[in-house]
Order: structure tokens, then C-alpha cells, then sequence
């Protein structure tokens, strides 16, 4: 497993079905939730606002009673969640959502490194970004990271190291100082950052030696669905891609749609009910349709990854290669509770073009591969390259 101190997820919602699974990517997206950017954060339908009316009047009421009892209103909002059976629901305190927020944004607090967990225990620096407090410090690829802030950290999971990085315990800031103990060979030191508000890179891409072009998109944040049409549109013409979706948890519904908008040429990518209402997402006109194209998934291909798969492999346009992903088909909206705080809660789910259903069923892949999968998405670039 391998993690970043990019998205870690808010405390509370941690707690959640939701989060357990996500984290099984460490790159988590808030609640990685299937979620529709527009202004206000979401839009909301008509259908969506009476789906969610009756849900949202429980959770907000018991929000409402505990703060009239003094008690804790977002307690009260995750029992009444719990009790609804509402799988993907979730409740977050006014500063977690804002954090949630700023994620989908595709912003974050932290120092810039990425870390896995290797055999033993010990936790490595896998890679380091551009520009960042750790990179400024000298850390490089390679590097064991041995304590932050005085904690011991190996044999801890990835995601707790992230956590202690990014300061969650204590709703760091950034500027707030974090002392690292590291060792690279025999040389141990310590090193003393001060996190930074950073931009992710959702979006990442790379050409392999054999004339093959790889998009690797981690999450759907603000702005990915155009990185990764710019990516399509700068790749060598005669290239072939792979589109990696592996440990991809999620994240604005609208960008996973404009991301599909760069290989189709307009038409259906996915439908959704809410309150027995069907709504349709499409793509734009004027995408690539010809150029040879494999989708790489996982199972923490998450929600509007499995959303922009389903879509591609539906339409004929994509060949999927991996293991089954995650299954989480389901579209959540907020709504705001008395004290501020928010509930994120289920009003619907999608189905891919042919009406299949993804939720707790996930996408089967055209070829299943556990092990080499990058290896053999190539070689079936390679075939659809001959067969053109």
C-alpha cells in the first residue's frame, strides 16, 4: 500500500463505511463520493431535492433535538444516518467539509511526499513533489521515513503516517511545523518542515518506450477532466493509450464526464435515478475515437472511475484490462444541518450506457489480470494497433 499527505480523508468521516475502502487507496478524495460539481459545490435537481427531503428532515431533526439538549449534533446526525441504512452516508463537522471542499478543488495541506509501507514495516519516500516543503528540505525518492513529530513509524499503516504529516490530530495549518526523522543509508537526521497549501497533480502522464502514452488519473478533481483531454490531444498521434484508473477513488461526477469526453464523440456515458427519475450525462462532441485505447482498473477503481469505465467499455471505445472494481454506483448530496455542519447522503445511483448497475457489483474487466497488468495492457495496445 502506498499513500500521500495529499487527500486524507477528514477525521469523522474516517469512521464511515465509506472511508475503510477508500483508503484502501490512501488517496482519498473526501468521501470519494460520486459527487456533481457546479456552483454551490453540487447541483441539485428538482427529483433530487424531494429524494433527499425525507432522509435530510430526519438527520437535520435529530442535528436539531441533540442541540437543544446540548448534546453533540453531529453525533446525533451520524446515528440518525447509521439508522437509515444509507451505506455511503456521511456527516461532517463545518471545518471537515470545507476540507472535503478544498480536495475536490484540488488543493491541499502538507509537505509534498509520497510514502509505502515495504517488507519489515519500514516506510519509504517513494516520491517527493516539485516545489514543496520536502523538496525545498532535500528529501528525496528513496529515503526512509523513521518518526514524525516524535511518533515511530514503522510498522504503522500508510494511512496513519499520512495523517500524522498532514497534522490531522490537531487541524494543522498551514505553517504549522512538523519534525521528520530520516535516513538514507547509513546517514540518519532530522529535518524540520512547515506544511504549505499545495495543488495536487490528479492527473499525470508518461510515454513508455514501446509508443505508448499513459494518463494516470488518481482522483477526479476540479479541473482533471481537462487535463486529461489535454493529455489525449498532445500524445504522438500514432501512440496508443492507457488510461489508469487503478486506486482511482472517486471524486466530481462532471469531471469524470468531461475525461470521457476526450475519446467519444459525444453520446450517453451514464444515467442516473433519483426518486425513480432518470437523468443523462453525455459526453461532448469531438473526441478522439480512433486512436487504440486501454482503461486500467483495480478494486479501488472507486465511483466516477467506475462511472467513466462502465461508459467506455459500453460504448466499444475502451478495453478494459485488470480486477474487478470497487462497486460503489451510488450519487451522494449535501445538505446543511442547523450547527453548520453537513450530511452527505445517498439520493440515487448511475448505470453505465447499457444499463448495467454498478453498485456492490462493480465493472468486470475484458481481460482479468492480477499481476503485469501495465505489461499486458500494452500488448493489447498492440493488438489494436495491428488490427487498424
Amino acid at each position: 500500500m502506498s499513500g500521500r499527505d495529499l487527500f486524507c480523508q477528514p477525521r469523522r468521516i474516517r469512521r464511515g463505511a465509506a472511508l475503510t475502502l477508500v483508503f484502501a487507496s490512501v488517496l482519498a478524495a473526501g468521501a470519494a463520493t460520486g459527487s456533481f460539481d457546479a456552483p454551490g459545490r453540487k447541483s441539485v435537481s428538482p427529483a433530487a431535492r424531494t429524494a433527499q427531503a425525507g432522509h435530510q428532515d430526519d438527520v437535520a431533526d435529530a442535528a436539531a433535538e441533540a442541540m437543544a439538549d446540548g448534546k453533540s449534533p453531529v453525533e446525533a446526525a451520524e446515528r440518525a444516518v447509521s439508522r437509515s441504512g444509507d451505506r455511503w452516508g456521511a456527516v461532517y463537522s463545518q471545518g471537515e467539509y470545507e476540507e472535503f471542499e478544498e480536495a475536490l478543488d484540488g488543493q491541499y495541506t502538507g509537505v509534498g511526499l509520497w510514502a509505502r509501507r515495504e517488507r519489515g514495516g519500514r516506510i519509504e519516500v517513494t516520491r517527493v513533489q516539485s516545489g514543496s516543503p520536502a523538496a525545498t528540505a532535500g528529501i528525496r525518492k528513496g529515503d526512509r521515513l523513521r518518526s514524525v513529530d516524535g511518533h515511530r513509524v514503522d510498522g504503522r499503516p500508510v494511512t496513519e503516517v499520512v495523517s500524522l504529516l498532514r497534522g490531522d490530530a490537531t487541524d494543522a495549518d498551514a505553517g504549522t511545523a512538523v519534525d521528520l526523522g530520516l535516513q538514507r543509508g547509513t546517514r540518519a537526521w532530522s529535518e524540520t518542515l512547515h506544511r504549505a497549501r499545495l495543488s495536487t497533480d490528479s492527473v499525470s502522464v508518461r510515454e513508455l518506450p514501446d509508443g505508448v502514452t499513459v494518463i494516470k488519473v488518481a482522483a477526479f478533481t476540479k479541473g482533471s477532466g481537462d487535463l486529461v483531454r489535454t493529455a489525449v490531444a498532445d500524445a504522438p498521434v500514432d501512440e496508443g493509450i492507457v488510461l489508469d484508473l487503478r486506486g482511482n477513488s472517486g471524486g466530481l461526477v462532471t469531471e469524470a464526464v468531461t475525461a470521457a469526453s476526450a475519446f467519444l464523440d459525444g453520446g450517453l456515458v451514464a444515467t442516473y435515478d433519483v426518486n425513480g427519475d432518470q437523468e443523462a450525462l453525455h459526453a461532448d462532441p469531438g473526441g478522439d475515437t480512433t486512436r487504440p485505447l486501454v482503461a486500467l482498473v483495480d478494486g479501488g477503481t472507486m465511483s466516477a472511475a467506475e462511472l467513466l469505465t462502465g461508459g467506455l467499455q459500453d460504448r466499444g471505445r475502451a478495453v478494459v484490462v485488470g480486477s474487478r472494481t470497487f462497486g460503489k454506483g451510488s450519487v451522494q448530496m449535501p445538505s446543511r444541518l442547523p450547527d453548520g455542519s453537513v450530511a452527505e447522503l445517498t439520493v440515487g445511483h448511475y448505470r453505465t450506457p447499457s444499463g448495467r448497475t454498478v453498485d456492490a457489483r462493480g465493472i468486470t474487466p475484458d481481460l482479468e489480470v492480477e499481476e503485469g497488468a501495465l505489461e499486458r495492457a500494452q500488448t493489447v495496445l498492440s493488438g489494436l494497433g495491428d488490427a487498424e
